[in-house]
């Protein structure tokens, strides 16, 4: 298990026993342009690691999903679900209904929880439903298109235009 936090722009990972580990800045690499968003996804991803509620992703069939979260002792109008950008967020605040009761031990907490997801673009929220005490909600997720798209090389300046066959450059001799 690791413990991260950014210093300069670049996240430390730690160990839980303070050792540090080396992680490679794979976003800052030339090969990666404009992938910077990645990097605070993952970081937003890792600050929300805090494990209450549980919570299950079980694939349900061919590009869908399902996150099953265990909410027990939570209403439906305790929860709130929200799509934000590329975000589901999901929200439980229990009211207190301790009035008048006298408890002699209270192990049962009455605690409010934000559970945050990052969705892949164009996944689409198909609808959620509460059943004993396990808060569903069922994703689906689109076939990704294949595109390819050609790109024509032209010349700039003086330069003699030489055309490419083939993914190679003709020789003069050709």
């Amino acid at each position: 298990m690791c413990i991260g936090r950014r210093l300069r722009g670049r996240t430390e990972i730690r160990s839980l026993w303070g050792n540090a580990l080396s992680r490679s800045p794979v976003f800052g690499s030339p090969l990666f342009l404009g992938f910077d968003h990645l990097e605070q996804m993952l970081d937003r991803v890792q600050k929300n690691a805090e494990g209450y509620p549980p919570y299950n992703i079980e694939q349900t069939g061919d590009g869908r999903l399902r996150i099953t979260l265990a909410v027990a002792g939570f209403s439906m109008d305790d929860l709130h679900i929200t799509q934000e950008d590329n975000q589901l967020v999901i929200r439980g605040r229990q009211r207190d209904d301790s009035d008048g009761r006298i408890f002699i031990h209270r192990g049962i907490a009455s605690r409010q929880f934000q559970r945050a997801f990052v969705l892949a673009e164009g996944i689409d929220i198909e609808g959620a439903w509460l059943d004993n005490g396990l808060l569903h909600l069922d994703l689906k997720r689109p076939m990704p298109e294949v595109r390819v798209k050609s790109i024509p090389i032209t010349t700039r300046g003086t330069g003699m235009a030489r055309p490419v066959v083939n993914s190679r450059m003709m020789r003069d001799d050709e």
